[in-house]
Order: C-alpha cells, then sequence, then structure tokens
C-alpha cells in the first residue's frame, strides 16, 4: 500500500510540476495580440502539432495534448474579453455578454474535465484474509418505496446468494410503502425486513432509520433494482480491510436494459452508453485524487465513518454525493473499483430519464450552495475540484440554451453579439473548438464519443434549465422522487410531453436557417454581410442538428419484451422429459427465458417442458422451462420456476455471475468524424421506419386504417 501510494504520489506530483510549467511557458501566447490572418495561420501551426503529437502513444502525450487545448482555449477567452466586447447597443450588450459567460462556464468545465480525465487509477480489488472466520460483518440495505414486488425480487435474491458467510451477512428489506407482499416474501426466504413509523428523509432517512438498528461492520447499499453478481463483497471489502481510514468503496451503477438513448436512436447501440462516461473514466480520476464519492449503490461503506457525519445527510436530495463530501470534510478516504458488480434497470421512457436528472441537478445544486466545496475545512485542492466539477456541470442548461440560440440573435434581429470580423471569430473560435473536440476524443476514446455530450445535453437542458435557476436562488426548495422502471409499450409513439420544448426551438432554429439563406442570397459574397450571414447560418444548422437528434430520442419505440435480454455465452446441457440430455451453449438469457444454441433430437414435440442444467462455479443448478420454438439449432425456452429456489436460481444464473458484465465497456474507439455521421445516423430515424414523421409509415397507417373500415362496413352490411 506505501508503495503504490508512493508511485502514485510521485506521478500526481509530476503531473502538477508539468501542468505548473505548461501554464507558465504558454503565458506569452495566450496574451499576445495578433490580426486575423496571423492567428489563422497560429490556429493552422497548432492542429499540425496536435496531428504529429498525437502519433506518440502514452500518458505524457495526454498531458501535452490537454495542456495544448488549455492554452488554445485561455487564448480565445483572453481574445474575446479584450477585443470583442465593444458594443454599441444596449440588446447587443446583454446578449453579448450572456455568451461570453457561457463561454467562460464552458472552457472552466473543459479544464475540470482534464484534470478528471487525464491520470485514472486502475485500481484493482484487494484480496480477502484466507480464512473466511476472519471475514468482518456486513449489513445489506435495500430501500424501496413504491417498486413493485417483481423489481425488486432479483435484488433480494441475489443479495441473498453473494459468497460470504451466511452469520455475518444480513440483508434487509427497507420498504417505506409498508406493503404485506413484500413482509410476506421476505419472511418465506428469510430475508430480514424493515419498515418506520414514517418517510422522513425519503432513502436517507430509510438508511439511517436502519443503522440504528443493524449493527454490521460495513454497510452495502443497492437500489431495488440492483442485482449484485455473487463476488461483490469479495471484490469490495478487501480495500476496507486494508486501509482503515478508508470510509467507502464505490463500484459503476452499471444497468443491463436500454436507456431511451439506447432504445430510440438508430445509433443508440453503436456509441458507449451515458453513464460509461462517468463511472468509466471519471470517477477514476476522482479515485487518484482521493475525492471519488458515494453514487447512492453499489458501495460498501464503513459504518463507523457514516455515524460519525451522522449518517446519511438529508439536507439534500443528492444525499449519496452529500455523505461521501461530509465524510471526506473530516479525513476519510474513499475508493472506486472501475468493475461492474451488480445490475440494474435504466431508465426506459424519456420522460422518466428527464425526471431523474432534475433530481440529480436539483441536488448537485443543492450542495454547490449549502455545503460548497470551495468552502469550509477538511479537503485539498484537488479534491475540492473534483467535487466542484461535479456540480458545475450540472449548471449546464443555462449555458447550452445560450449555445444553441445565440446565433438568431444576429439571424432574427440583426444584433451583432461577438464585436469581430467574421475571419477574426472563425481564427479564435475554430482551434478552441476543434482542440477541444479532438483531445476529448483522444481522453474518452472508449467512454464517450465526440458529440454526444452535446446531444445528451441538449435533450435535458429546456427541462433542467428553472430547477437549476430557482435551486441557486432556494436551495432548499424540492423533493427526493422515484425514477420509475420497468414496463412494457405496445405501440410506439412520439413523446411530445418529454420533447416539446425542444420541438418549438427546432421551429425557431428553422425560421433563424431561412432567415440565413435569404441574407446570403441577398449580399454579395465579398461583403461582411455575406460572411456574417454564413458563419451564423453555419452556426444555427450545427444548433439545429442537434436538437433534431435531442428530439430523436423521444420516438418511444414498441418495447413487448418485459424482461431485458442480455448476451451470456455460456454451456448448457437440455434435458429433454424421456431423460436423452442435449448439449449447447446460451445465446442470450433473461429472467423470463433464453436462447440456446443446440440440435433439436429428431421426434420432439413442439411445446415440450424441458430442463436447463447450467454450471455456476462448482454447483450445477437446473432451471425448469418451457420450449416456445426449437428450429434446426436454435432453441427459445421461457422459464417456468415451480417454486421461489428456482426463481432464486434464474436470477444467479441471469444477472448474479461473477463475470456476468466483464463486457460492459467494450465499444468501439471514437472517431469524431465517424461519430458525426452516427448524430447524422439518428436524426434520420425520425423520418424512417414506423416513426410518426415518416411520410411513407403515415401513409401505411392510413391504409391500414380504411381498409379496416371498409372491412367493418362490410361486416354490417345486410
Amino acid at each position: 500500500m506505501r508503495g503504490l501510494g508512493r508511485l502514485v504520489g510521485g506521478s500526481v506530483w509530476l503531473a502538477r510540476l508539468a501542468v505548473l510549467l505548461g501554464f507558465g511557458v504558454a503565458l506569452p501566447f495566450v496574451v499576445a495580440p495578433l490580426e486575423a490572418e496571423q492567428q489563422a495561420w497560429v490556429a493552422v501551426g497548432g492542429l499540425l502539432v496536435f496531428t504529429i503529437g498525437s502519433l506518440v502513444p502514452g500518458r505524457g502525450t495526454l498531458v501535452f495534448l490537454s495542456l495544448l487545448s488549455g492554452t488554445i482555449s485561455m487564448r480565445y477567452i483572453y481574445w474575446r474579453v479584450t477585443d470583442t466586447l465593444d458594443y454599441a447597443e444596449f440588446w447587443a450588450t446583454f446578449l453579448g455578454t450572456g455568451l461570453l459567460l457561457a463561454e467562460i462556464y464552458a472552457v472552466v468545465a473543459l479544464l475540470l474535465s482534464y484534470l478528471q480525465s487525464l491520470w485514472p487509477l486502475d485500481r484493482r480489488p484487494a484480496p480477502m484474509p484466507e480464512d473466511p472466520a476472519e471475514w468482518p460483518s456486513v449489513d445489506v440495505f435495500i430501500p424501496t418505496y413504491n417498486e413493485p414486488l417483481d423489481v425488486v425480487k432479483p435484488t433480494i435474491f441475489a443479495a441473498m446468494a453473494m459468497d460470504w458467510p451466511r452469520d455475518r451477512m444480513n440483508v434487509v428489506v427497507l420498504d417505506d410503502g409498508r406493503r404485506e407482499e413484500f413482509r410476506a416474501f421476505c419472511e418465506e426466504i428469510g430475508c430480514g425486513y424493515m419498515v418506520r413509523p414514517d418517510n422522513k428523509g425519503a432513502k436517507a432517512g430509510n438508511i439511517n432509520h436502519a443503522l440504528s438498528r443493524t449493527e454490521g461492520e460495513f454497510v452495502l447499499v443497492l437500489d431495488c433494482d440492483h442485482v449484485a453478481t455473487r463476488a461483490f463483497l469479495q471484490m469490495t471489502v478487501g480495500w476496507l480491510l486494508r486501509d482503515p481510514g478508508l470510509a467507502m468503496v464505490q463500484t459503476p451503477h452499471h444497468f443491463y436494459s436500454p436507456d431511451p438513448f439506447e432504445r430510440n436512436l438508430a445509433s443508440g447501440t453503436r456509441v458507449p452508453n451515458e453513464g460509461l462516461l462517468f463511472y468509466g473514466l471519471i470517477q477514476q480520476g476522482n479515485d487518484l485524487w482521493n475525492a471519488a464519492f458515494f453514487c447512492g449503490s453499489c458501495a460498501v461503506i464503513r459504518r463507523t465513518a457514516l455515524e460519525q457525519v451522522g449518517g446519511v445527510p438529508t439536507e439534500t436530495v443528492t444525499e449519496d454525493c452529500h455523505c461521501s463530501l461530509k465524510m471526506q470534510r473530516l479525513g476519510w478516504r474513499t475508493a472506486y473499483l472501475r468493475l461492474p458488480l451488480a445490475a440494474g434497470l435504466a431508465t426506459d421512457r424519456l420522460i422518466a430519464h428527464i425526471g431523474q436528472r432534475m433530481r440529480w441537478a436539483r441536488g448537485m445544486v443543492q450542495i454547490f450552495r449549502i455545503d460548497n466545496p470551495l468552502l469550509g475545512p477538511g479537503l485539498s485542492v484537488t479534491q475540492r475540484l473534483c467535487y466542484v466539477a461535479s456540480m458545475w456541470h450540472f449548471l449546464f442548461p443555462l449555458p447550452r440554451f445560450i449555445f444553441l440560440t445565440s446565433p438568431l440573435a444576429y439571424l432574427l434581429f440583426g444584433q451583432n453579439i461577438i464585436a469581430a470580423s467574421p475571419l477574426a471569430i472563425v481564427a479564435y473560435a475554430a482551434p478552441h473548438v476543434v482542440h477541444a473536440v479532438l483531445t476529448n476524443s483522444k481522453l474518452q476514446a472508449r467512454v464517450r464519443h465526440s458529440f454526444w455530450s452535446e446531444i445528451y445535453e441538449t435533450v435535458l437542458a429546456l427541462y433542467l434549465l428553472p430547477v437549476v435557476l430557482t435551486t441557486l436562488l432556494d436551495p432548499k426548495r424540492g423533493k427526493f422522487n422515484v425514477t420509475d422502471k420497468g414496463g412494457t409499450l405496445e405501440e410506439g409513439y412520439f413523446d411530445l410531453r418529454a420533447t416539446g420544448p425542444n420541438f418549438a426551438l427546432a421551429t425557431v432554429l428553422v425560421l433563424g436557417l431561412l432567415s440565413g439563406i435569404y441574407g446570403m442570397a441577398a449580399n454579395p459574397p465579398e461583403s461582411l454581410e455575406f460572411q456574417a450571414f454564413a458563419l451564423n447560418t453555419l452556426w444555427v444548422v450545427l444548433s439545429l442538428l442537434t436538437v433534431l437528434a435531442g428530439l430523436a430520442v423521444g420516438r418511444e419505440r414498441r418495447q413487448v419484451r418485459e424482461r431485458a435480454r442480455v448476451g451470456a455465452i455460456m454451456p448448457v446441457g437440455v434435458v429433454l422429459p424421456d431423460g436423452r440430455l442435449v448439449p449447447g451453449e446460451t445465446l442470450d438469457l433473461s429472467l423470463g427465458g433464453a436462447a440456446v444454441a443446440a440440435p433439436r433430437p429428431d421426434g420432439l414435440a413442439d411445446n415440450v417442458c424441458v430442463t436447463l442444467e447450467i454450471d455456476l462455479g462448482p454447483e450445477r443448478v437446473s432451471i425448469p422451462a418451457e420450449a416456445l420454438r426449437w428450429q434446426d439449432t436454435r432453441l427459445q425456452v421461457r422459464f417456468a420456476p415451480q417454486n421461489l429456489r428456482d426463481e432464486g436460481n434464474v436470477t444467479r444464473v441471469v444477472l448474479g455471475r461473477a463475470d456476468a458484465w466483464v463486457d460492459w465497456d467494450d465499444v468501439r474507439e471514437d472517431r469524431p468524424l465517424r461519430s458525426l455521421g452516427e448524430v447524422v445516423r439518428s436524426i434520420g430515424g425520425l423520418f424512417r421506419g414506423n416513426s410518426q414523421f415518416s411520410l411513407r409509415a403515415r401513409r401505411a397507417r392510413r391504409e391500414a386504417l380504411a381498409r379496416s373500415a371498409r372491412a367493418q362496413a362490410a361486416r354490417g352490411a345486410p
């Protein structure tokens, strides 16, 4: 441990020294005055330096490219502040100052993201003592409120199946819904069940109530849909035993069901999951600076640390992050293990996704206001910056709205909000944008593809904007809301409730685009007016593409499967009714059934009952099933559990395997141009297939309705 600390500490101090020296050298470049043509040549030179530098592999190259990007962005901001604020009218001053503040926000966010991304700590599991008698006691809390039992059952089954001594593991369902069916189920399977007199403090209060009535040395918190793998505790508790000053080990939140972006967009499965940037990179970067924070679930916490801060805080609706901040102010350390040891259900509707992000935004802004990491005792400079970076991110709605709408100031109202020539704007702004995109593409290659952050933010911005502003003014407003998950959708539809504001924004952007086209046609190409119209028209096209991609997420696709399928290839034996065993392997699994590659025996009747035998480590489990289809070498079965033991075995096979999620981050590397193509492809999904905006689909629906009406008329005729 001390050796690791010396190694990491040395690397950290080298990185700090490199950053300081780099910016010291870069300062003359940042403030050097240049004409637009000279700056254009500097931009070309900077791109050449990036191209050559990016050919050299290694972490040092990423540090250099980040310093280069940061320097160019600082030069842009310096130019904006010193050369572009010469306004003659009130509205130009007002709108131009707003744009400048949004740009300063974006550059600060960019630099903070580099701090979190440059040197991720690749922490490995620490070994447990060889003698299980030395393992500590653990309380496993599963808080729930209004979720259906079918959603919570797999979490309970998997928690009770974790590889840990039974006399030192206490699994407790914390039911704020006080439901008799939950009590009966827990009693039947031997799981703890706890209620409290009231629901004060929501989830945080629920956990605190359970803390006062349990005694385990450590606490594992699992959201009621987060199904743990059998190895969860063995992979995490080792660090807490090795380091007595460690308060918490957090693991990723992985989701085995698709979120609205993955399910609704034509390119949704071709790009990394929205959460992979945070859990696949940012938390590792936080861990380097001892700033990894609690995310509400999938974390093991030392009871002593939790009790020292008075339990989970209830002042904010993101009680998890606030909890780790309080612990770290007292000197406790935290850790992040980039190993998915549980999987849950993603939000399956866009409107639910927006509601969840509204709570996150409100909570992080609440912390920023009432317990700002930049103030108060107990944190290092880098810890403060890492915490602030996560809160700073959720201030994005207003800057994002400004970026999307700024070209309309000129195109619709004739207001020039950057007091500079179009050539100068391109010469200074283009390097800033291009280097930010290319550098992030290098840093985030496998966790976030280019241009998708802008789309994610655009989907949320207009909904989060009033939440962020009101919370900044009054941080005590708002309450904890439970996110709905699970369900089916018989017919697809376009969710205007979730996309209405962006639909209106897209309409205004189209008007701006038409104005820009007219302005270019009405002015000679060599005139400044033509150049200004051209520049703002290009800007509004980029804004419109981003908004259209956000609208495409609102095309809710038909979803008839009640259970999400996961890919899993492993040996399986299919036991036939006559006792014969047909060897095969699984292709995919769900809590409802499986697809199996196995040759169909001769003379076998359809829809027979079979038994699947699957090896789980040293144990072989048997799951009753019904063969729905068996064509050639592909068998489709529906699980038919006969008792609770069978239900538990289904959960263990599908979601509880130790290696269930090892491929969670298996995505191709980013290429900006290809990523831009994926954005365009997703926009095209608005107008293809059975989309409500597809002319072909609308014609087919009209014809189907006409045929149905004719058929009804024919049946009613004498």
